[in-house]
């Protein structure tokens, strides 16, 4: 990891917008969770997915990312990536 990297600092305003992008997604998801604990599985499984498309779950997350990584130093090591790529690479992502 590159010295500028290893302390990363976001500004009170970036932080609090972070906070509340994952406590409405968090909160709301949990409460669902527990709404349809006792309901049919496909009622929540609908649910959920109308959450996710309707409330721009997807684009929040993007946003959260982005204002994470705005600060990261995105200078190239010998492999040909940077920090972030580096970190990232063995994630198991989702297929069909």
């Amino acid at each position: 990891m590159l010295e500028t990297n290893i302390k990363i600092v976001l500004n009170g305003e970036d932080a609090l917008e972070v906070l509340a992008d994952i406590e409405f997604i968090l909160i709301s998801l949990h409460k669902m969770g527990s709404y349809y604990s006792d309901k049919p599985i496909e009622d929540y499984q609908k649910a959920t997915t109308d959450f996710i498309d309707n409330e721009g779950v997807i684009q929040r997350l993007a946003k959260v990312r982005k204002i994470i990584s705005k600060n990261f130093d995105s200078t190239l090591g010998d492999d040909d990536m940077d920090d972030i790529e580096r970190h990232m690479e063995g994630i198991k992502f989702w297929k069909p």
